[in-house]
């Protein structure tokens, strides 16, 4: 059985399914097909439920419950990495109500943490992560989100902190962030869901237990980045949660989904994350 998985080419992601990728980790009954894109593009196929396994933004996620449903291995959720408000000379929060911001897409949970902490009016540019920087420097914004990487390298731009958005979400709710996970279609039967979260889980276990096997392939899809870079990066972002999310994980998607937009709570009695 071949199943379509998505997922983003970010250490994050790539160390995580390492074993899965390079088939140091197989299954005698179900293959993979990996299709690697960024997590805004993956958001949007996600929408159109075009695979059957997929990492995408939480903030997503609640508007495709009806097609998918969270694994509890893989995600992307934690304390202390959340996304950065970012202005090129000194602001407050308050100063950029009315502001134009750039953000990485709409369906990110960075944009639901940017309305979640300015509840003003904005004026939003979406455009892909790594475009996010330079539209600051420019000036063709006068603040933007990032996410990834860029949050250790815009400061040797020249960038200032307005609000790390991720503090802001811990300090109101004492909870870890939920930024992104990897769901699997629900009319895939639930033996098959659970192998395949088993899998998941093991992939990230190799990767965890030998580190250095695992970066010649995080490397080829980071090019761009230095190695230091792509460790802080998976530092970051990889936890005990990507592993497991565990009862604090769990709460803390339960708490984001209260938070949501009309329009995304039309699936709120199916269950939001696979049963252990």
């Amino acid at each position: 059985m071949e199943l379509s998985i998505g997922i983003s080419p970010c250490p994050n992601d790539t160390f995580i399914f390492e074993a899965l990728m390079s088939q140091k980790l197989t299954d005698h009954e179900i293959t993979f097909r990996f299709v690697l894109e960024d997590v805004e593009t993956l958001n949007e196929m996600a929408l159109r439920a075009e695979l059957d396994i997929t990492k995408l933004s939480f903030r997503a996620y609640f508007e495709v419950m009806q097609d998918y449903i969270i694994m509890n291995s893989g995600s992307a959720l934690g304390f202390g990495c959340g996304p950065l408000l970012i202005s090129k000379s000194p602001m407050t929060l308050q100063d950029l109500a009315g502001k134009k911001i750039a953000v990485p897409g709409r369906w990110t949970t960075a944009n639901f943490l940017l309305d979640f902490a300015l509840k003003a009016s904005m004026d939003k540019a979406f455009m892909i992560f790594s475009e996010i920087e330079n539209a600051v420097v420019t000036g063709s914004c006068d603040a933007g989100v990032i996410i990834h990487e860029n949050r250790f390298t815009y400061q040797d731009k020249g960038l200032h902190l307005v609000q790390d958005l991720g503090q802001f979400w811990e300090n109101k709710t004492n909870s870890p962030i939920p930024l992104g996970g990897i769901a699997i279609k629900r009319n895939i039967s639930m033996d098959i869901q659970k192998k395949v979260d088993n899998l998941i889980r093991r992939s990230l276990q190799m990767a965890f237990d030998h580190p250095e096997a695992a970066m010649p392939l995080v490397s080829q899809y980071s090019q761009e980045m230095s190695i230091e870079v792509m460790k802080s990066h998976i530092q970051l972002y990889v936890n005990e949660f990507s592993l497991d999310l565990g009862n604090t994980g769990r709460d803390a998607i339960q708490y984001m989904a209260s938070q949501m937009p009309v329009s995304a709570k039309q699936s709120k009695d199916l269950a939001l994350i696979l049963p252990n």
